[in-house]
């Protein structure tokens, strides 16, 4: 089976291509169908309402299944008029490379003595067809709650640049420090492929198709 991941950030096709290939999904980028640069107004409010923004955006354009992803940042304690939620970037009417993003989040931190608590909330649309679309925002997608810092990590995963204040609430280190076989990234690893699994097994004529 394969699939159009309907976003241009690379790190997030990777990421992606790690949780759902062993599913025998293909993910395929927007480059590899040729697919035209969209201009899309990913005003939602929520990471969902984006997710399904994205989505039916792409496929109406290709004509093909296409799922697209989106997440939200909420931090423990900031008043409801300062949270990231589903514009991360957008601040102060602008939006943030990533490099701006990382001091952002860095003297955020510092405001509330040099760390913050946070988690992402993430969500997915996934469109089969002109009537068939699913979709899913939920905990078992959603991130463990960790910090942010005030010091980057050295390290830069481009597509996610507050990777390098993330800081693992147990052991009180860099997720980038931990060891690969203890690491949990900031995703909801098991509930992707859980949705997948689902998606699957009430469409089983899915594995056959190309």
């Amino acid at each position: 089976m394969k699939l159009i991941y309907g976003t241009t950030n690379k790190a997030k096709i990777d990421f992606m291509k790690k949780r759902i290939e062993p599913l025998g999904i293909e993910i395929l980028s927007l480059a590899d169908v040729n697919a035209p640069k969209l201009n899309i107004d990913e005003s939602g409010g929520t990471p969902l309402e984006n997710a399904k923004i994205k989505a039916w955006a792409y496929y109406r354009e290709l004509r093909r299944p296409v799922f697209s992803c989106d997440s939200g940042l909420y931090i423990d304690g900031l008043d409801e008029a300062r949270q990231p939620g589903a514009h991360v970037r957008s601040v102060g009417g602008r939006e943030l490379n990533d490099e701006e993003t990382i001091e952002y989040f860095s003297s955020l931190a510092a405001e509330f003595g040099g760390s913050v608590t946070a988690r992402y909330q993430n969500a997915i649309c996934l469109v089969l067809g002109d009537t068939q679309a699913y979709e899913h925002m939920g905990d078992d997608i959603a991130s463990e709650r960790f910090l942010i810092v005030t010091k980057p990590h050295g390290k830069r995963n481009e597509g996610f640049p507050i990777d390098s204040l993330s800081v693992e609430i147990k052991s009180g280190k860099y997720y980038y420090d931990l060891d690969d076989s203890t690491k949990k990234l900031a995703e909801g690893d098991d509930g992707f492929a859980a949705f997948f699994k689902r998606v699957l097994s009430e469409n089983p004529t899915l594995n056959h198709s190309s």
